[in-house]
Protein backbone atom coordinates (compact mmCIF):
# COMPACT_ATOMS: atom_id res chain seq x y z
CA UNK A 1 0.00 0.00 0.00
CA UNK A 2 1.52 3.50 -1.22
CA UNK A 3 0.60 5.90 1.03
CA UNK A 4 2.44 9.25 1.23
CA UNK A 5 0.76 12.66 1.78
CA UNK A 6 3.17 15.92 1.56
CA UNK A 7 0.81 18.13 3.32
CA UNK A 8 1.21 15.98 6.24
CA UNK A 9 5.34 15.69 5.75
CA UNK A 10 5.30 11.97 6.25
CA UNK A 11 8.84 10.36 5.01
CA UNK A 12 8.13 6.32 6.22
CA UNK A 13 11.31 4.97 8.01
CA UNK A 14 11.66 1.37 6.10
CA UNK A 15 15.45 0.44 7.06
CA UNK A 16 15.16 -2.22 9.02
CA UNK A 17 18.51 -1.50 11.15
CA UNK A 18 17.82 1.84 11.86
CA UNK A 19 14.24 0.93 13.71
CA UNK A 20 16.40 -1.82 15.26
CA UNK A 21 18.64 1.06 16.70
CA UNK A 22 15.98 3.04 17.49
CA UNK A 23 13.91 0.51 19.59
CA UNK A 24 16.74 -0.87 21.44
CA UNK A 25 17.34 2.93 21.96
CA UNK A 26 13.58 2.94 23.60
CA UNK A 27 14.12 -0.86 25.31
CA UNK A 28 10.61 -1.37 25.89
CA UNK A 29 9.57 -3.49 28.86
CA UNK A 30 6.92 -5.55 28.75
CA UNK A 31 3.12 -4.37 29.45
CA UNK A 32 5.36 -1.17 29.93
CA UNK A 33 2.42 1.75 28.54
CA UNK A 34 3.98 4.13 25.61
CA UNK A 35 3.26 6.64 23.83
CA UNK A 36 3.87 7.46 19.77
CA UNK A 37 3.42 10.26 17.69
CA UNK A 38 2.91 9.70 14.73
CA UNK A 39 3.03 6.13 14.09
CA UNK A 40 3.01 6.26 9.83
CA UNK A 41 3.00 2.89 8.67
CA UNK A 42 3.93 1.12 11.69
CA UNK A 43 8.24 0.95 11.43
CA UNK A 44 8.50 1.26 15.20
CA UNK A 45 4.73 0.61 16.69
CA UNK A 46 4.98 -2.98 15.10
CA UNK A 47 8.43 -3.69 16.89
CA UNK A 48 6.90 -1.63 20.03
CA UNK A 49 4.23 -4.37 20.39
CA UNK A 50 6.31 -7.13 19.54
CA UNK A 51 8.61 -6.30 23.07
CA UNK A 52 4.50 -6.78 25.10
CA UNK A 53 4.19 -3.07 25.53
CA UNK A 54 0.97 -1.55 25.43
CA UNK A 55 0.95 0.96 23.12
CA UNK A 56 -1.31 4.51 22.73
CA UNK A 57 -0.69 6.36 19.47
CA UNK A 58 -1.96 9.75 17.90
CA UNK A 59 -2.15 9.51 14.00
CA UNK A 60 -3.43 12.49 12.02
CA UNK A 61 -3.81 10.36 8.70
CA UNK A 62 -7.13 8.68 8.47
CA UNK A 63 -5.75 6.30 6.11
CA UNK A 64 -2.86 5.14 7.80
CA UNK A 65 -5.24 4.56 10.63
CA UNK A 66 -7.22 2.14 8.72
CA UNK A 67 -3.76 0.63 7.41
CA UNK A 68 -2.78 0.10 11.57
CA UNK A 69 -6.01 -1.38 12.30
CA UNK A 70 -5.67 -4.15 10.01
CA UNK A 71 -1.83 -4.48 9.79
CA UNK A 72 -1.49 -4.67 13.58
CA UNK A 73 -4.61 -6.47 14.79
CA UNK A 74 -2.84 -6.06 18.53
CA UNK A 75 -5.34 -5.66 21.83
CA UNK A 76 -2.52 -3.83 23.16
CA UNK A 77 -2.98 -1.00 20.69
CA UNK A 78 -4.91 2.25 21.13
CA UNK A 79 -5.02 4.51 18.54
CA UNK A 80 -6.00 8.42 18.51
CA UNK A 81 -6.64 9.87 15.43
CA UNK A 82 -5.70 13.46 16.38
CA UNK A 83 -3.49 16.66 15.61
CA UNK A 84 -0.46 15.96 18.34
CA UNK A 85 -0.05 19.61 18.17
CA UNK A 86 -3.68 19.99 19.72
CA UNK A 87 -3.91 17.23 21.85
CA UNK A 88 -4.35 17.11 25.39
CA UNK A 89 -1.44 14.65 26.45
CA UNK A 90 -2.57 14.83 30.12
CA UNK A 91 -5.07 12.08 29.31
CA UNK A 92 -2.34 9.65 28.38
CA UNK A 93 0.08 11.03 30.92
CA UNK A 94 -1.55 9.72 34.03
CA UNK A 95 1.44 8.56 35.47
CA UNK A 96 4.72 9.46 34.60
CA UNK A 97 5.30 7.65 30.80
CA UNK A 98 7.94 7.45 28.04
CA UNK A 99 6.99 9.60 24.46
CA UNK A 100 8.44 7.83 21.11
CA UNK A 101 8.02 9.26 17.60
CA UNK A 102 9.20 9.75 14.02
CA UNK A 103 8.26 12.82 14.38
CA UNK A 104 6.83 14.88 11.01
CA UNK A 105 9.93 17.71 10.02
CA UNK A 106 7.52 20.40 9.69
CA UNK A 107 5.73 20.61 13.02
CA UNK A 108 8.35 19.17 14.93
CA UNK A 109 9.88 22.83 17.00
CA UNK A 110 5.87 23.49 18.12
CA UNK A 111 5.44 20.36 19.07
CA UNK A 112 8.55 19.61 20.89
CA UNK A 113 7.21 23.23 22.19
CA UNK A 114 3.92 21.64 22.91
CA UNK A 115 5.31 18.45 24.83
CA UNK A 116 7.38 20.87 27.67
CA UNK A 117 4.12 21.56 28.92
CA UNK A 118 3.76 17.88 30.00
CA UNK A 119 7.57 17.34 31.31
CA UNK A 120 6.77 17.18 34.85
CA UNK A 121 4.23 13.69 33.43
CA UNK A 122 7.12 12.56 31.14
CA UNK A 123 9.61 10.28 32.15
CA UNK A 124 11.94 10.28 28.51
CA UNK A 125 11.14 11.10 24.90
CA UNK A 126 12.59 9.61 22.40
CA UNK A 127 12.51 10.68 18.93
CA UNK A 128 13.45 11.15 15.30
CA UNK A 129 14.44 14.59 14.27
CA UNK A 130 15.74 16.52 11.48
CA UNK A 131 19.29 16.69 12.41
CA UNK A 132 19.45 20.43 12.42
CA UNK A 133 16.83 20.97 14.92
CA UNK A 134 18.63 18.41 16.83
CA UNK A 135 21.64 20.15 16.21
CA UNK A 136 19.92 23.17 17.71
CA UNK A 137 18.56 21.18 20.95
CA UNK A 138 21.70 20.23 22.02
CA UNK A 139 23.77 23.84 21.38
CA UNK A 140 25.79 25.45 23.21
CA UNK A 141 26.06 29.65 24.10
CA UNK A 142 28.08 31.45 21.41
CA UNK A 143 27.47 29.27 18.61
CA UNK A 144 25.59 29.76 15.39
CA UNK A 145 23.08 26.54 16.51
CA UNK A 146 22.45 28.21 19.95
CA UNK A 147 18.93 30.18 20.15
CA UNK A 148 15.57 29.93 21.77
CA UNK A 149 14.70 25.94 21.60
CA UNK A 150 18.58 25.11 23.38
CA UNK A 151 17.33 27.44 26.11
CA UNK A 152 13.95 26.07 26.92
CA UNK A 153 14.81 22.32 26.05
CA UNK A 154 17.70 22.47 28.23
CA UNK A 155 15.85 24.45 30.94
CA UNK A 156 13.78 21.17 31.26
CA UNK A 157 15.46 18.34 30.19
CA UNK A 158 18.57 16.67 29.94
CA UNK A 159 19.26 16.09 26.08
CA UNK A 160 21.65 13.18 24.43
CA UNK A 161 22.17 12.83 20.86
CA UNK A 162 21.90 9.38 19.56
CA UNK A 163 22.88 8.76 16.15
CA UNK A 164 22.33 10.46 12.77
CA UNK A 165 20.19 8.97 10.01
CA UNK A 166 20.64 9.19 6.42
CA UNK A 167 18.24 9.77 4.10
CA UNK A 168 17.91 6.71 2.41
CA UNK A 169 16.59 5.48 4.84
CA UNK A 170 13.26 7.08 4.24
CA UNK A 171 10.78 6.57 1.37
CA UNK A 172 10.40 8.88 0.07
CA UNK A 173 13.51 10.37 1.28
CA UNK A 174 13.96 13.51 2.82
CA UNK A 175 16.37 16.54 1.63
CA UNK A 176 17.96 16.39 4.83
CA UNK A 177 19.78 14.30 7.40
CA UNK A 178 18.16 12.74 10.41
CA UNK A 179 18.60 12.66 13.55
CA UNK A 180 17.83 10.24 16.75
CA UNK A 181 17.65 11.96 19.91
CA UNK A 182 16.40 10.88 24.21
CA UNK A 183 15.07 14.14 26.28
CA UNK A 184 14.83 13.35 30.40
CA UNK A 185 12.90 15.52 31.90
CA UNK A 186 14.39 16.83 34.73
CA UNK A 187 13.14 16.64 38.49
CA UNK A 188 14.75 19.64 39.38
CA UNK A 189 15.77 22.05 36.65
CA UNK A 190 19.35 22.65 36.00
CA UNK A 191 18.77 26.38 37.16
CA UNK A 192 16.29 27.90 39.59
CA UNK A 193 13.53 30.22 38.10
CA UNK A 194 10.94 31.81 40.02
CA UNK A 195 8.30 32.16 37.26
CA UNK A 196 8.81 29.81 33.95
CA UNK A 197 6.71 32.50 32.25
CA UNK A 198 7.96 35.30 32.66
CA UNK A 199 11.87 32.68 31.73
CA UNK A 200 10.06 31.51 28.36
CA UNK A 201 9.03 35.41 27.84
CA UNK A 202 12.67 37.04 28.34
CA UNK A 203 13.58 33.83 26.05
CA UNK A 204 11.86 34.32 23.53
CA UNK A 205 12.80 38.47 23.36
CA UNK A 206 16.08 37.60 23.62
CA UNK A 207 16.01 35.79 20.44
CA UNK A 208 13.23 38.12 18.76
CA UNK A 209 16.34 39.27 16.96
CA UNK A 210 19.25 37.36 17.52
CA UNK A 211 22.00 39.70 15.52
CA UNK A 212 20.30 42.59 18.30
CA UNK A 213 21.76 43.13 21.48
CA UNK A 214 19.65 42.65 24.47
CA UNK A 215 19.39 46.81 25.10
CA UNK A 216 17.34 46.52 22.20
CA UNK A 217 15.58 42.88 22.26
CA UNK A 218 14.71 43.47 25.79
CA UNK A 219 13.53 47.71 25.73
CA UNK A 220 9.97 46.59 26.09
CA UNK A 221 10.61 45.27 29.73
CA UNK A 222 14.15 46.33 30.58
CA UNK A 223 16.44 49.33 30.29
CA UNK A 224 20.08 49.20 29.95
CA UNK A 225 20.23 49.73 33.41
CA UNK A 226 18.23 46.69 34.45
CA UNK A 227 20.13 44.61 32.45
CA UNK A 228 23.13 45.76 34.07
CA UNK A 229 21.58 45.30 37.62
CA UNK A 230 21.09 41.44 36.97
CA UNK A 231 25.19 41.12 36.11
CA UNK A 232 24.56 40.88 32.33
CA UNK A 233 26.50 43.49 29.54
CA UNK A 234 23.45 45.40 27.79
CA UNK A 235 25.78 45.41 24.76
CA UNK A 236 25.44 41.47 24.53
CA UNK A 237 23.30 39.05 22.18
CA UNK A 238 20.94 36.44 23.34
CA UNK A 239 23.03 33.85 21.79
CA UNK A 240 26.06 34.63 24.66
CA UNK A 241 23.81 34.00 27.23
CA UNK A 242 23.81 31.03 29.79
CA UNK A 243 21.06 29.36 31.03
CA UNK A 244 21.59 31.70 34.86
CA UNK A 245 21.83 34.51 32.80
CA UNK A 246 18.38 33.88 31.49
CA UNK A 247 16.84 33.08 35.05
CA UNK A 248 18.49 36.19 36.71
CA UNK A 249 16.77 38.44 33.81
CA UNK A 250 13.53 36.90 34.13
CA UNK A 251 13.65 36.77 38.09
CA UNK A 252 13.41 40.72 37.56
CA UNK A 253 11.19 40.76 35.29
CA UNK A 254 8.72 40.71 37.58
CA UNK A 255 9.01 44.45 38.03
CA UNK A 256 8.24 45.43 34.68
CA UNK A 257 4.85 43.81 34.32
Amino acid sequence: MKIHRKRFGQHFLHDTQIIQDIVAAIAPHPQEHLVEIGPGKGALTLPLLESGCQLDVIELDRDLIEWLKKTAKNQNLRIYNADALKFDFKTLLIDKRRIVGNLPYNISTPLLFHLLNYASNIEEMTFMLQKEVVDRMIAVPCTHDYGRLSVMLQYYCQIEKLFDVSPAAFYPPPKVESSVVQLRPFLSPPVLVKNREHFAKIVALAFSQRRKMLRNTLKKVFDAKDIEAAGIDPMARAETLRLEDFARLADNYRDYI
